[in-house]
């Protein structure tokens, strides 16, 4: 049979079609998986969803992996994932509940069981124990509370508290950020006093606006506040996270465009590192220690980048990287609000892209920290992805390294 020349181009390009998806799924090593939670899916759906993308362990580029599912509500705004990688946790702001979803092998979610939140549920974070899962709300109230944890279903209220301004008991307390030491032992939250700082509208209290709450966790799970807590944290502090040797505590304050560090002493009781606070980029959203405990990323709502940082190991001071280009910027797609580095091996860096719908991907320098765009960098996501986690795949060892 002859073919014509249209025929033939035809047929070749669909062999190549062919041949280039059967190398891509031979080439591509999956090593996380990636999980974006969206206000909407891509399927049109109204409810809060989660996308699951596969990471390739040479590029970082990402590709779908296994099928979306619902959040279990409205607007999800957290994610918490278990050390041992077997349960993920989403809070939904918008429906005021907490969903628990069992994790498998292949990246599949599967929803287990849900608790209804105090309102509007802004921050959540489980212990490296998988013992306790911590949820943020507020305000009116704003409380930390503390939820048990048995083979990752979701007990009773083990302990709740309520946040406050010291000598300003009225004034309402917009709670933002929620971590756990990595030794279990203290539990710490960001705020800021609406009363004190409301751009745009009245303001009825001269208190300081921003403020970081610490507890230390007893027996059963009771929180205790430290002595000396609450701690002046800036203007707008939206986002905190702990080194994992439990020495620091970073704060991104989001008025004043800086980051904060504070060292934490004996007792779960902070001080300010005294060369700070340190310049971020644009209405800092998020933060996220590398694994190693060596680098900061911080990711930039206004200027659409990412400032990394690399800590100073005897005094935690952070320092600002510089790239391969000579730049510290690492542009985003629009409205980066959250970020993370991946859990197999602390090699690839994400955000969430809130105006974007899409996600940023970097690759981590091991070395210095400095971060490269990857392979075909922003990737699509759903309606307006709030919130980002990884996972490892599990086909190898995963990076650990001590600071």
């Amino acid at each position: 049979m002859k073919l014509s020349k249209l025929s033939r181009t035809i047929l070749v390009s669909s062999l190549g079609l062919v041949l280039a998806t059967l190398l891509t799924s031979c080439d591509i090593v999956t090593v996380d998986y990636l999980f974006v939670a969206n206000s909407a899916g891509t399927s049109g759906s109204t409810s809060g969803q989660i996308q699951t993308f596969d990471v390739d362990s040479e590029s970082g580029a990402i590709r779908n992996g296994a099928p979306q599912v619902s959040s279990g509500g409205n607007n999800p705004v957290g994610i918490a994932i278990t050390s041992d990688y077997a349960n993920l946790y989403v809070i939904n702001q918008g429906s005021s509940n907490l969903v628990h979803f069992s994790l498998a092998d292949s990246g599949a979610l599967t929803e287990k069981d849900s608790v209804t939140t105090s309102p509007n549920p802004t921050s959540i974070a489980v212990n490296s124990a998988g013992t306790f899962l911590y949820v943020l709300s507020g305000p009116n109230p704003a409380v930390l509370t503390a939820y048990p944890l048995s083979g990752g279903t979701i007990g009773s209220v083990a302990s709740q508290e309520v946040l406050s301004v010291p000598g300003n008991a009225g004034d309402t307390v917009a709670p933002t950020a929620v971590t756990v030491l990595a030794n279990n032992g203290a539990v710490y939250v960001t705020a800021y006093d609406q009363s004190a700082y409301n751009p745009g509208g009245v303001t009825t209290s001269i208190a300081n606006p921003g403020w970081i709450f610490g507890f230390a966790v007893g027996t059963g799970g009771a929180l205790t506040p430290a002595a000396g807590s609450p701690w002046k944290a800036g203007i707008k502090p939206v986002a905190l996270a702990a080194d994992p040797t439990n020495r620091f505590v970073y704060v991104t304050d989001f008025a004043s465009n800086q980051l904060i560090g504070y060292t934490i002493q004996s007792g779960s009781v902070l001080s300010f590192l005294l060369n700070g606070p340190f310049a971020a980029g644009s209405e800092p959203t998020a933060i996220e220690v590398d694994p190693r405990g060596k680098y900061i990323y911080v990711s930039n709502g206004l200027s659409n980048t990412v400032t990394a940082f690399t800590i100073s190991l005897s005094t935690g001071t952070p320092s600002a990287t510089i790239n391969a280009t000579g730049s510290q910027v690492n542009t985003t797609d629009t409205d980066p609000v959250s970020v993370v580095v991946d859990a197999a091996l602390g090699r690839f860096v994400y955000t969430a892209n809130y105006l974007g719908n899409s996600v940023s991907g970097f690759r981590l320098n091991a070395d210095t920290g400095a971060l490269t765009p990857t392979q075909a960098t922003p990737y699509p996501a759903g309606l307006k992805p709030s919130v980002v986690a990884t996972v490892p795949h599990g086909n190898h060892a995963i990076e650990t390294v001590a600071p």
